[in-house]
């Protein structure tokens, strides 16, 4: 019995000694299988490794590239001026490759409004073009940033170079928001032969002279015809002759209206006479149909407007008057007079976050040779005097009264009502020239509603100069040192900023 355990457990002896082998081999293939695959993993681990880093290098440098590459800033451009300077972008993109315009052009009948409702709504562009007589009104808004420190150190904008009258335009306060980027103004364009025929070789530069020779053409025209053309729902007009007699328009700081002065109403009465004494039809501009065809025709011999009619009256010309029309500088009371600064400017907005960039952009069109290519493209007339030294400009025969003239430029008063001011002022004027006011009435009452208009401006210039006076809030009956108790709007406009 012993025997046979003894050989069982011998037998389970040589049997676990078998297994143990089995195991040992196992275990040894087992680990070189596993060692393999630590090392094959080890191997994959270290490429995928490599590669996530090579990834991870090469979307960080092109981050870095793509923002250096995609600084964005949005210019909005006015009419087809918007259209236009597509055309000059791409040469200031290849000398900046780290900055791209997003241009977006925008109608001029809409454009108040859009700007108004981007300004509310933290919308607005980084640089855009202005008519220069809404710089005072976002200016007040603190909408636009100050440029004088950008413009006095900048080589492309050398402020002596551009006519003064226009640079004005863009000072508010002593601020300057805006850098002009093209100019108009209203001059004389005339038929040469009906002049000529009349007695005069050219245009004369008084007012008493201007008459006479006004008379002469309307005598060789006849009663049925005129001699300039004047649309009465236009406010340029009466307010051009008050300025060429030295009125300011407005007085006290812009608080009150001055259209009652002697200055003013001495060309406003010199401007109504051209109608009653029929040198100049009462009519609006809507009730000429064509103003080209009635000035070809004869039944006007000369007509007030801007340079945007050069390139219109040479395409509309019949063959035989194509050399017998010319532009002149204005008359004036004495000598030679002044005349409007207008056209549109460049300004960058407060709440720009590239105001580099964007200034940037303004000095590249700010260029003379830029101002010449947008004068090519565009025939609006460039606001610096060396632009006009360009082949082009020099030879053109109907600019050089235009050059003249713009040496001669007044700005008008620089207060954000000025839109509402300006509507008014052709109102009562036609109201003089068809004969339901006398010329006292007109403007009387042109004073009364002016003062109305500017009432909110009283009230906050008097809260910045009395700090923390009790003033009654906007919206009552204001009194105030000088106030003549009128109405106040609600809105306020905020201080004028001060230039850093």
């Amino acid at each position: 019995m012993t025997a046979k355990l003894t050989s069982i457990w011998s037998t389970r002896d040589t049997f676990d000694s078998r297994l143990t082998t089995n195991d040992s081999r196992l275990t040894t293939h087992d680990s070189l299988r596993d060692s393999r695959l630590t090392t094959h993993d080890s191997r994959r681990d270290g490429r995928l490794t490599s590669h996530f880093l090579l990834l991870t290098l090469l979307i960080l440098t092109g981050c870095g590239a793509a923002s250096e590459e995609t600084v964005v800033i949005d210019f909005w451009g006015l009419g087809v001026e918007g259209e236009t300077v597509k055309q000059l972008v791409p040469e200031f993109e290849r000398e900046n490759p780290g900055i791209r315009v997003r241009v977006q052009q925008i109608p001029w009948r809409a454009a108040h409004e859009k700007l108004l409702t981007a300004f509310v709504g933290e919308g607005t562009p980084d640089v855009c073009q202005l008519g220069n007589t809404w710089i005072p009104e976002f200016a007040a808004l603190r909408a636009l940033a100050p440029l004088d420190s950008l413009a006095e150190a900048s080589e492309a904008v050398d402020r002596v170079d551009y006519f003064d009258g226009i640079w004005r335009t863009n000072v508010v306060d002593g601020v300057t928001y805006g850098i002009p980027w093209y100019v108009d103004t209203r001059l004389l364009f005339y038929r040469k032969d009906l002049l000529r025929n009349a007695g005069y070789d050219s245009m004369p530069e008084t007012w008493d002279e201007w008459i006479e020779a006004m008379q002469a053409v309307k005598r060789q025209a006849g009663e049925d015809r005129f001699v300039i053309l004047l649309p009465t729902n236009e406010w340029q007009h009466p307010v051009l002759f008050g300025l060429q007699t030295g009125a300011s328009l407005l007085k006290d700081n812009g608080r009150y209206a001055d259209f009652s002065s002697h200055e003013f109403r001495e060309g406003f009465e010199f401007y109504v006479d051209l109608f009653k004494n029929r040198l100049a039809p009462a009519t609006s501009n809507t009730q000429i149909s064509n103003v080209h065809q009635e000035f070809a025709r004869g039944y006007i011999s000369m007509y007030l407007s801007g340079p945007w009619q050069i390139g219109e009256f040479i395409r509309r010309m019949p063959p035989d008057l194509k050399d017998e029309w010319m532009t002149a500088a204005m008359p004036g009371p004495d000598s030679a007079g002044v005349s409007l600064a207008g056209g549109a400017s460049l300004v960058v907005f407060e709440r720009s976050r590239n105001k580099e960039a964007a200034w940037k952009f303004v000095e590249f069109l700010s260029r003379p040779e830029q101002q010449v290519r947008f004068y090519r493209a565009t025939g609006n007339l460039p606001p610096s005097r060396s632009a006009w030294q360009d082949s082009l400009l020099a030879s053109n025969e109907y600019a050089a009264a235009f050059y003249e003239q713009l040496q001669r430029v007044t700005p008008l008063p620089p207060v954000p009502e000025w839109e509402r001011i300006a509507d008014k002022v052709w109102v009562y004027a036609e109201e003089a020239i068809r004969g339901r006011m006398t010329i006292d009435e007109a403007l009387g009452s042109l004073d009364r509603e002016v003062d109305e208009i500017l009432a909110k401006r009283r009230w906050m210039l008097a809260r910045r100069e009395h700090p923390g006076s009790r003033l009654q809030v906007p919206g009552s009956r204001i009194q105030v040192p000088g106030s003549r108790g009128a109405d106040v709007d609600t809105i306020s406009y905020p201080p004028t900023p001060q230039q850093p």
